[in-house]
């Protein structure tokens, strides 16, 4: 491990400078996603589009983030971090520009679909930072990566629109979006000017094959295939929301090609999965080689309930106070601003209460927390206090983030040369349950929305109870064949 212990953030060398430039980039990744959201009335007006249209955008937005962190996730355990991250910051500026000069809702739409890429960035940096830090540092380290870059969104949120006004005129809004597509681009090379995969000395371990995730049990390839099917199950649902049905972008013919696509892409992954699996039916991999995807599977599920959830309030939260409590707009987005404000702190508090007191036990309490903050959260009506509905909102936000960091505080201590998958795994969980999330409130009231994930938490605590504490050793083979023992407790 690199030199200096403990975490000292006003560090610059080392493994703090690494942990540094991984949350800028993560947080350039995040204002460059969220751009769009705080422009959302001058870009429709400016483009003269229709309430539906920008509804699509919002989704069209999301759409390829949940394939985007799978891929993303084994290119990073294949090609390191370093490579990664700069080629998607990079390369994602393009779309960017593109929709910074789009003239009509088409091209719009075409932008803001392939910019769904930059969201899976998030995944890269957990690998990055896995990798510099040891076990009873991580969750804080990971905690402060990700609670510092997810403030991207916000500070998009609270700057972009006050660049629009700053250039003025009808054309603000495109120097704005163009000015995050610099910002990636830029960053791009400092990024990978100044970092390295991993400490000198230190190897990099690399998955057996890629084309799918590992696993070392036959049961376990079944509940692979098993937990892949609520992230086709989401790609699904934003086909039937694009469909007629839906804000009419697709016609009837295409969203059947579309859900005829999905199951043939999903039956590749299958056939993809045994390739790499199918020996596991032949012969047992040694003890010592194991993993247990069950770990896997149930940060799965809490990563749905965390950062779904957060995904879906922050987007509804706005109109949720201007209208309980007959506020203006622009008011009632500043007090919404106060749930992804509290990200500075709680995700690394996540963290570091892990590394204190374990992953199991602070996940317990902190998805209790969570399930009673919503269900507190979704009694809250016009009678209440304004200023005690914003406390409560914000309690319940402090367990959603310190909840994520704690999830990401495990995710690397279950099999290193896996950690980008995993990773990506569980990131695409948050974005399937944030379109579950959003599905659901479309169709339901406030009250019912709230309490509907207050009840995923529960099944997230249940969960949790078959998820056992990371302990001793990760058990990792050299290139030479030789064999290393990595801490991870």
């Amino acid at each position: 491990m690199s030199g200096q212990a403990g975490i000292n953030l006003l560090s610059f060398t080392g493994k703090m400078k690494v942990l540094h430039l991984s949350w800028m980039a993560f947080f350039i990744t995040f204002m460059v996603w969220f751009n769009f959201a705080p422009l959302l009335s001058v870009i429709g007006d400016s483009l003269g589009l229709t309430s539906s249209e920008l509804k699509t955008l919002m989704l069209l937005n999301v759409a390829l983030t949940i394939p985007a962190r799978i891929i993303i996730g084994m290119l990073t355990d294949k090609y390191g971090p370093r490579l990664v991250y700069a080629l998607l910051l990079g390369v994602c500026s393009i779309p960017c520009f593109m929709f910074a000069f789009a003239n009509s809702f088409e091209q719009a739409a075409i932008a803001r679909f392939l910019l769904g890429f930059i969201g899976a960035g998030f995944v890269i940096g957990i690998r990055m930072v896995s990798e510099w830090f040891p076990a009873n540092e991580l969750g804080t380290a990971e905690g402060i990566y990700g609670g510092w870059g997810n403030f991207g969104s916000a500070a998009a949120a609270m700057s972009l629109p006050t660049i629009a006004l700053l250039f003025g005129g009808e054309d603000g809004w495109r120097y704005s979006i163009a000015i995050t597509g610099i910002l990636s681009l830029v960053f791009s090379f400092i990024w990978y000017a100044n970092v390295s995969d991993t400490p000198k000395g230190s190897t990099y371990f690399k998955p057996k094959q890629t084309g799918a995730m590992e696993v070392t049990s036959v049961p376990d390839f079944y509940l692979l295939i098993i937990m892949k099917l609520p992230m086709y199950g989401a790609l699904a649902l934003l086909a039937w929301k694009l469909s007629p049905s839906g804000v009419q972008l697709l016609t009837e013919n295409t969203t059947l090609a579309a859900y005829l696509a999905l199951v043939i892409l999903f039956l590749i992954e299958v056939k993809q999965t045994y390739k790499v699996n199918g020996h596991l039916f032949k012969k047992e991999v040694p003890e010592a080689h194991r993993y247990q995807f069950k770990q896997v599977a149930v940060l799965n599920v809490l990563y749905f309930a965390t950062f779904g959830s957060e995904l879906a309030v922050i987007s509804m939260l706005p109109l949720f106070f201007a209208e309980t409590f007959e506020l203006d707009m622009v008011y009632a987005a500043m007090l919404a601003s106060m749930y992804a404000f509290m990200n500075l702190m709680s995700r690394p508090g996540g963290g570091w209460l892990s590394d204190k007191f374990g992953r199991k036990k602070t996940l317990l309490i902190l998805t209790a927390g969570l399930a009673i903050g919503y269900f507190t959260v979704s009694l809250i009506d016009n009678s209440w206090p304004l200023a005690i509905a914003v406390l409560t909102v914000m309690a319940c936000s402090f367990f959603v983030q310190a909840g994520e960091g704690a999830v990401f505080a495990a995710v690397p201590l279950i099999k290193r040369r896996l950690t980008g998958q995993i990773a990506g795994m569980t990131g695409a969980y948050g974005n399937v349950g944030a379109v579950v999330y959003l599905t659901v409130l479309s169709m339901v009231s406030y009250e019912v929305f709230f309490l509907v994930i207050a009840a995923t938490a529960v099944v997230g605590f249940i969960a949790l109870l078959f998820m056992q504490e990371p302990k001793g050793t990760i058990t990792e083979v050299r290139e030479d064949g030789s064999i290393e023992l990595i801490n991870v407790s």
